[in-house]
């Protein structure tokens, strides 16, 4: 496990060599809030990384529902009892392995690690939806990867944790977008062009930080997001990537 620190926040990334994966513990002051869990062994090398930092964890965030940003959520919260699990209320049905489409929704195919009914113990503390405030975060639905993907935005230091609405592993991209050095979350992702739309609606953010869950820590990230989705337009028009 690998840590990086930009501030408040702390990116835990986990090494399968083919598969590196990020999540965050931010210090809110008294205790941390955990976005992601990664892997399913990964629930050690984070609460060693609490320990070292020297505050409980009270809440663990979670920006979708593939299997590598819920990994490690049961062998958390049955050692943290106590712990709030948030997830957007869209995305609670996929974490119960109901891959079922709304009507209003692009009627693609959910894709990816999404779990089976059942597989999941825990069941969420607080469904959350565009512009609820948990913590220092503002939640953006950004959907697209999956129905319900949210990244956090923090107004304050503009801190952006957009979950696989973008990657940076194998080469920046908004989620869709085949990169062939890392090609998974383009394989795992829901609808491009809805992907592309949130990817739009973030870079609006002026983000000083984006941290995703595949890839290192980027300051001042708006104009290789900008870049992305220029990309990406051009890719869904049929033209070069």
């Amino acid at each position: 496990m690998k840590i990086t620190r930009e501030g408040s926040i702390y990116q835990l990334t986990f090494f399968p060599s083919w598969f590196p994966v990020n999540c965050y513990l931010v210090d809110e002051g008294n205790a941390l809030t955990l976005i992601d869990t990664a892997l399913p062994f990964s629930y050690k090398g984070i609460l060693k990384a609490a320990e070292d930092i020297g505050k409980p964890i009270s809440r663990i965030l979670l920006t979708h529902a593939h299997s590598d940003h819920i990994g490690s959520l049961d062998g958390l919260k049955k050692l943290l009892p106590d712990c709030e699990v948030v997830i957007s209320a869209r995305d609670a049905k996929l974490l119960k392995g109901d891959v079922t489409l709304e009507t209003d929704e692009p009627q693609t195919p959910v894709k990816g690690g999404v779990p089976k009914p059942g597989q999941i113990q825990t069941t969420p503390d607080t469904l959350v939806s565009e512009g609820d405030i948990i913590g220092p975060f503002q939640v953006i639905a950004s959907p697209g990867h999956t129905p319900g993907h949210i990244a956090l935005f923090n107004e304050k230091t503009r801190a952006l944790i957009a979950g696989d609405a973008f990657q940076i592993r194998g080469g920046v991209a908004v989620s869709g977008q085949l990169k062939p050095l890392f090609p998974f979350p383009a394989w795992a992702t829901w609808n491009k062009e809805v992907a592309v739309q949130s990817a739009i609606k973030l870079k609006k953010l002026s983000p000083s930080l984006l941290g995703v869950g595949h890839g290192k820590l980027l300051n001042s990230p708006e104009e290789i997001m900008s870049r992305a989705i220029r990309q990406a337009e051009r890719a869904l028009k049929g033209g070069t990537k």
